[in-house]
């Protein structure tokens, strides 16, 4: 028994020891190729770019203010609704004024008798029935009480708040009945089409911007909606802590979207559009010693038979867009670059290109809520 279990035991060996040899054999010569890494490659393209300076900034009214009554009063009348479109010069609120007008009637009338006594004063002068001393008293008497009707019109007229220019009202918390005392917010009044987007830039940068230039506005109230403009001034000074220069840009609003106060997001075209050759960020593999990617080569293995591998190439990365980088040196157009499952990848590596599930690879992302 012992004599046969050694005689198996040796025959097992003998059968292993020649099918592992026959495998390191074919290994060695190059019979048993490795499977083909599954990846994803696109086609770098040429794109033009449109060079751009971009900044984050808030939007502010072309005229802005709370209007506020000058004089107190108690509201008589409300002339408007909140959120109301307002013309220059339109009533909004009417102050109970009939004191302030029985009094202007009482100096108007003052100032008519006071041009009658000048009047009358005048011919007897003529006459010489009187000196020229009293028509010269009666002449600073008139002007002093045309003076007093003059300031008590203006009172009168303060009792009338007035919409100081056209824009859009906000909402207000007066209501008729309510007293106002000098410099109580009535209503808050904006002109806002066009509105202003406020942004600064760095020092470095101030050489790409000129008055005039096209700029476009995002606001994340509206998604990928652009809003153009231009810019329309620059401040004197750059800011001593920050080394930023503030930069005002006009931006059109027909429709009343954007709003004062409202965070947005600009981009300053500066220059000409330049060609670049780009690929999607995830195609690049950041390396101590530099940039790579990897492309795709059309060989043979080792039997002759046509076969896709990977060649790793290094890159000069450019700017970038979204999910984009421009390739300044490396990749040339047309190419065919891997973009995912590049880890497992090395310089040889037969591969299989499967597109069913793409990487991002979009100029202008935006959030996706799943």
């Amino acid at each position: 028994m012992i004599i046969m279990i050694l005689g198996v035991l040796l025959l097992v060996a003998a059968i292993g020891f020649v099918v592992v040899r026959s495998i390191m054999q074919q290994i060695a010569q190059g019979k048993v190729p490795p499977p083909p890494v599954v990846v994803t490659a696109m086609k770098a393209a040429k794109q033009e770019w449109q060079p751009q300076l971009n900044a984050v900034g808030s939007l502010r009214a072309i005229r802005g203010v709370d209007v506020t009554s000058e004089i107190a009063g108690l509201v008589r009348e409300i002339r408007f609704k909140s959120g109301d479109e307002v013309k220059s010069g339109a009533v909004l609120i009417q102050l109970n004024a009939d004191s302030d007008l029985a009094q202007l009637a009482s100096l108007k009338a003052a100032a008519d008798l006071a041009q009658v006594t000048l009047t009358r004063d005048r011919v007897q002068l003529e006459a010489e029935a009187i000196s020229q001393a009293q028509v010269d008293s009666d002449e600073a008497d008139l002007k002093s009480k045309r003076a007093q009707a003059a300031s008590q019109q203006a009172t009168v007229d303060k009792k009338t708040i007035r919409a100081p220019f056209s824009g859009r009202l906000g909402i207000t918390l007066v209501n008729p009945g309510q007293y106002l005392n000098p410099g109580d917010k009535v209503v808050t009044l904006q002109t806002i089409d066009p509105i202003y987007m406020d942004f600064n830039l760095p020092q470095q940068q101030i050489s790409g911007v000129s008055v005039g230039q096209p700029v476009t506005v995002l606001s994340d109230a509206y998604g990928g909606q652009a809003f153009g403009g231009k810019v329309t001034a620059i401040d004197a000074k750059v800011d001593s802590a920050t080394r930023n220069v503030q930069i005002e840009a006009t931006v059109a609003n027909p429709k009343r979207l954007l709003l004062p106060g409202m965070f947005g997001r600009a981009a300053v075209d500066s220059g000409e559009k330049k060609a670049y050759v780009t690929i999607p960020q995830t195609a690049i593999t950041y390396n101590p010693y530099g940039a790579t990617v990897f492309v795709t080569a059309d060989k043979k293995d080792a039997k002759g038979n046509p076969q896709v591998q990977a060649q790793q190439v290094f890159i000069t990365p450019g700017p970038t867009r979204g999910d984009q980088v421009a390739i300044l040196k490396g990749v040339s157009e047309g190419t065919t670059v891997v973009t995912s499952g590049q880890l497992k990848l090395k310089n040889g590596t037969p591969l299989r290109v499967d597109n069913s599930v793409q990487p991002l690879n979009d100029q202008s992302p935006t959030p996706q809520e799943q």
